[in-house]
Formats: C-alpha cells, structure tokens, sequence
C-alpha cells in the first residue's frame, strides 16, 4: 500500500538486474520476476530493485504466474521466494501511473469499471486473492526477507509458511497514516497477536527481525550475508520430505486456523479496508487521505 516510499527515502538503487528469464505466458517475457526450479525447489525471485520491489499490477500478475507455475511442477516440493536488491519489497507502487486505475481494469463480466466498488474489486483480485491462494498452495513456501518489508510487501511474506529475516529486516504497516486501518491481507493478529499488531498499527513504526522472531512471526533470523544460503539450506532439507505428507502437514495448519476463523477474519478485515477507502473518497475525492509526499520521512 505505501508503495515506493523507502525508494525515495534512501534515493536511487543502481543494481545491474540479470537477464529477464522467458517463462509463464506464452510469447511473453517476464520482466519483474525471476524462476528457476533446481533440486526440487522452485525459486522465485522479486526483481525489481531499482524501486525497491514496489508492486505494479504486471508485477504481482508475473508473482501469481510464478506461483501457480511451481504449484503445478510435480518436481518442485518447496518453494523459495526471495528479492534482489538491498529491500524485500517497499509494498504497492501508489506513484502516479504506477498501478492502472480501476477504470482501466474490468474483473469479469457486469462489474462496474469506476468508483469504490471497482476499486474493491481491484483489491479484492490482486491484494487479498493472490495472497490467499498463495497462502493454500499445498506446497511448502520459505520467505527470505531482507531490509525493509513495507506493508503490501507483507501481503508477500505473510502467506509463505515460513520467514527467514535477515538481521536488517524490518516490517510496517504505516497505511494508518493514509487513513486507513491496515493492509489488504489482515494477517497482523494472527502474526503478532492481538497488542502487539495494535502497537504496529497505530503508532505506524516498524518492528525488527529479532523482534518478529520473537512474536512467532519469523521462523529464524541469521546474518544477513547468509540468508539466501540458509533459507536455501531449510528448503533443500524440507524437499527431502514425500511431497504427499508435506501437503497434508501444510493442510492440518492451514485447517486449524481456518477452523479458528483466520478465512472469515481475513475477509472481514479486508471489508473494513475498503470502508477506509470510502471514507477517505467521501473526505477527499481520493481513496487515501495522504499521498507519498506526505508519509515520507515518516516510516
């Protein structure tokens, strides 16, 4: 949601990406997202360092084809998702022109294409849908997450089964600032418990990687140098596992928490989500009450 705040915080990211790799849609290139299946692990890397992997809509429609690719691979067992460049991801790319209006997006047939309405049907798709069904691949996901994890980059995080943090990973939610109560995919109760996802709600700071171990909502947290080789390392040694009775363990998780009502939460949360919206239309004329300009220097 704050999209590419922490780009212009820490001014420009010269990296040299690697050649685009030729995958997902036939006849077309994938230009933010990478793929590579070795040793029964598909990796899936971010791509976009030079806006510190901020998500436009081809960008997150490249992530789902990379998705729904190794969920469909009977030799991928796990799947490993990490980012080039010095953040995880900054969160959804909210520059001017960045990500289409809902004008220029119709999901399905007899759905209005402009107003509040589209705008939730928008979010509804590639916000919390995406999230969702990544999160319901019977598959085990690793998250590898370095430097900042900005809002919408949680909505990347949140639904791997598990998060490896380098040392300088951070994570925020600060869409509060923007007048509105959180991110898309709610999970921040689940992740923190009940206080602790208040503390980052309101005040709009982030929590650090030790921090997030501590509270259950990261796995392991190891230098920073070493991430990609120990989230590497934790995948290869969970692909030694019969993929059947991977599946299964993933599904009995999933289940409970289902069962504890974390679907129903989820949907919930996203609707009062969209109230922040509404609210900050009927106030402004805009969907968010503050802009980029406005929230930097403060997350």
């Amino acid at each position: 949601m704050i999209g590419n705040i922490i780009a212009k915080r820490a001014g420009p990211c010269k990296v040299d990406r690697p050649p685009r790799w030729e995958i997902f849609r036939e006849g077309q290139v994938a230009e933010y997202i990478l793929y590579e299946v070795s040793d029964g692990i598909a990796t899936i890397t971010l791509n976009r360092p030079d806006a510190r992997n901020a998500q436009n809509q081809p960008f997150l429609e490249e992530l789902n084809d990379a998705w729904e690719r190794a969920a469909k691979d009977d030799e991928v067992r796990v799947i490993l998702l990490q980012a080039n460049g010095p953040h995880f991801s900054a969160g959804h790319d909210i520059v001017a022109g960045a990500i289409r209006t809902p004008e220029q997006n119709k999901i399905g047939e007899n759905i209005p294409t402009s107003g509040t309405l589209a705008l939730h049907n928008w979010e509804a798709k590639y916000y919390l849908g995406f999230s969702r069904r990544w999160r319901d691949i019977p598959k085990p996901s690793i998250a590898a997450v370095q430097g900042a994890c900005i809002a919408g980059g949680l909505l990347l995080a949140w639904p791997c089964d598990l998060i490896i943090a380098a040392e300088n990973a951070r994570f925020s939610d600060p869409v509060v600032l923007m007048g509105i109560g959180g991110v898309e995919y709610h999970g921040h109760t689940w992740e923190l418990g009940a206080r602790k996802a208040k503390e980052l709600l309101f005040t709009a700071k982030p929590i650090n990687a030790h921090e997030a171990e501590k509270r259950g909502m990261v796995n392991r947290v190891v230098p920073t140098e070493e991430l990609r080789s120990a989230a590497r390392a934790l995948a290869l040694e969970i692909a030694q596992m019969h993929p059947h009775a991977l599946a299964m363990a993933k599904r009995a998780v999933n289940q409970t928490l289902d069962i504890m009502g974390q679907q129903a939460a989820l949907q919930s949360c996203f609707d009062i989500h969209q109230l922040g919206h509404n609210s900050a239309y009927v106030q402004s004329g805009q969907f968010v009450l503050a802009g980029v300009r406005e929230i930097k220097g403060k997350v």
